[in-house]
């Protein structure tokens, strides 16, 4: 198990360009099973979470080419169905929570798929039933096996229907969508995730001759065709490093620039960090972050306490509370964070406490922060990522931090993040991997 030696203190200075988004990836890669043609992705990130269903993409027969480091070509013309029976598929579908997107294109090109229950972060309950409602909706039969814990689907041909997510769930909404565009008839999906990374995923298979109407709304309208055909596409930055490199910046007390972020795809993520009292300056398409030695939280017009929460897209990311949680324990002011959507995610916070943060843990969901406006630095200690977001969030307090820190388990921050030790030293930062 690998862990990062990080001495704390370093102001950082430079260019930081983002990487792809993981997100995106993960649903974009597993589109390549609709269509037998090729299909190029670039900007795609070299992280363990994308590069191990790379490998599951192998393993069913599709042809993958690098062209270049963050370039691949995909044909899936001759997809091997008996793959899903082995205990190789079994091993790799467990591996990432991602995997799960594969069943949508599989039953709608090949009339069949099925998963074992898939892994991912351990940050509460991630239940998979608006996958496969949907895809009962569009006529497939459904069987759970309990005992193996594995999903199966099969139908002779998808026909379209209406239908309203119990959830906005993202990779639900991309999972039933990528079944969708090959049912017969038309298929309506109300109450969808309009993410940007299920908007990329739209425009790309409209490329490949999808019919999607209602692209970046809750309301998807999809006209089934026959088949698709191979196509060009090149993802996003990754809107979570952007939002991570902010407050980094602010932490630290470090003046970079972040390169080519796609800024209008971004969301209420730099308004967020405003409101935290983080000065930026968007200068074309790169985000400029300003050395400042404090920055003061922002309160409601009554003068209450700001309260950052997530939400459903274009509200914030869950996948930044965990940042904007660390940003706040050095700010002047309280901020009361509260995650909605998952139970466990703030339980990295003991490791903030121990740090010297004043935070009080409200109860699962909610913290509130007691910044310490840069008065006390927080001081170096040992401590064990538990989940990506979270990891990366310790990490910008241990640069942040006085004295010496080790993080434990960095295989998780790896799981989302491209060479992040490698890219924060070239700007100044002291992490070493042991």
């Amino acid at each position: 198990m690998a862990s990062f030696e990080v001495i704390g203190g370093n102001k950082l200075k430079g260019d930081i360009y983002p990487q792809g988004a993981k997100n995106e990836a993960l649903q974009i890669l597993c589109a390549v099973l609709l269509t037998s043609e090729p299909v190029v992705i670039s900007n795609i990130p070299d992280i363990r979470d994308v590069n191990k269903l790379i490998d599951l993409l192998r393993g069913l027969g599709v042809k993958v080419e690098r062209n270049a480091p963050d370039t691949y070509t995909f044909q899936a013309d001759n997809v091997d169905l008996d793959y899903l029976e082995t205990e190789k598929f079994v091993e790799q579908g467990r591996a990432i929570r991602g995997s799960v997107m594969i069943v949508g294109p599989m039953l709608a090109r090949f009339g069949k798929a099925k998963m074992p229950k898939p892994g991912g972060d351990k940050i509460g309950r991630r239940r998979l039933d608006t996958h496969f409602i949907g895809f009962e909706r569009l006529g497939a039969h459904f069987e759970y096996d309990s005992e193996a814990s594995f999903y199966g689907v099969h139908a002779d041909r998808l026909k379209g229907a209406y239908m309203l997510l119990d959830e906005a769930s993202v990779t639900g909404t991309a999972n039933i969508l990528m079944a969708a565009v090959l049912a017969e008839g038309t298929t309506t999906i109300y109450n969808a995730a309009c993410e940007p990374y299920v908007q990329q995923l739209c425009r790309m298979l409209n490329r490949m001759g999808a019919k999607i109407s209602g692209v970046g709304s809750n309301l998807l309208v999809i006209e089934g065709v026959e088949s698709l055909r191979g196509t060009e596409h090149r993802m996003l930055p990754d809107m979570i490093e952007i939002g991570s490199f902010i407050g980094m910046a602010a932490m630290t007390g470090s003046e970079i620039t972040i390169k080519n972020c796609q800024i209008p795809e971004l969301g209420l993520i730099p308004d967020t960090f405003q409101r935290l009292g983080i000065k930026m300056e968007f200068r074309g398409d790169d985000i400029f972050i300003p050395e400042q030695d404090h920055y003061m939280v922002d309160t409601y017009i009554d003068g209450s306490i700001l309260n950052i929460s997530d939400h459903t897209w274009p509200g914030l990311t869950p996948d930044l509370l965990s940042v904007a949680l660390v940003v706040a324990t050095q700010a002047k002011g309280t901020v009361l964070v509260h995650q909605k959507m998952f139970e466990s995610r703030l339980f990295f916070v003991d490791k903030l406490i121990d740090m010297g943060a004043q935070i009080i843990l409200c109860d699962p969901h909610r913290a509130t922060v007691i910044g310490l406006n840069n008065q006390i630095p927080l001081r170096g200690i040992r401590m064990t990522s538990p989940d990506i977001r979270a990891g990366v969030a310790l990490l910008i307090a241990a640069l942040s931090a006085e004295g010496k820190s080790i993080i434990d388990n960095v295989e998780q921050i790896d799981r989302g993040y491209q060479n992040i030790d490698g890219r924060l030293n070239a700007i100044g930062a002291q992490i070493r991997r042991i």
